[in-house]
């Protein structure tokens, strides 16, 4: 009977840890929200013309991932986070999509590493539903780099 007792313990601890990391991922989806409509705006120029309609289109998805994250956490037991992740912002084109590239690098590791933890805890409809923000996450990276003239970077796993 006590080991029954410290495993729903120590699964309860860690589905607290996870709707916290759930919630900083919450807030990155509002940062990448904020940079996307801001850039799509910004970007001038002929050769940024076509990404800033796709970044128009990141912004739309961007939003549908801070629902999704919403969901879960709420199911969860926790209370969704309301701010977003600081947003850099440059007068140079270049800068802007680089901010873009970092961020969503960042972004697919901890996915990456949100999706293992998901299905640790026998979360399997979250994990799904985290594999398909990472494959948004990742067609992003991929537009992001091609714009940057650069191949796409792997981001790795977050520890």
């Amino acid at each position: 009977m006590a080991n029954k007792s410290k495993t729903k313990e120590t699964k309860s601890t860690s589905r607290k840890k996870l709707i916290d990391l759930l919630n900083e991922d919450l807030q990155r989806e509002f940062q990448a929200i904020i940079a996307y409509v801001n850039y799509s705006q910004v970007l001038k120029g002929a050769a940024y013309m076509n990404i800033a309609a796709e970044l128009e289109v990141h912004a739309k998805e961007e939003l549908g991932h801070a629902l999704k994250l919403s969901y879960w956490v709420d199911l969860l037991g926790g209370m969704p986070a309301v701010t977003s992740k600081p947003v850099k912002t440059s007068e140079k084109a270049t800068e802007m999509l680089r901010f873009d590239l970092e961020n969503e690098k960042e972004t697919i590791r901890n996915y990456r590493r949100r999706v293992k933890q998901a299905d640790e805890l026998d979360e399997f409809a979250l994990g799904e539903d985290l594999r398909e923000i990472l494959r948004d996450e990742q067609d992003h990276l991929n537009a992001l780099a091609t714009a940057l003239g650069e191949n796409t970077p792997d981001p790795g796993v977050a520890d």
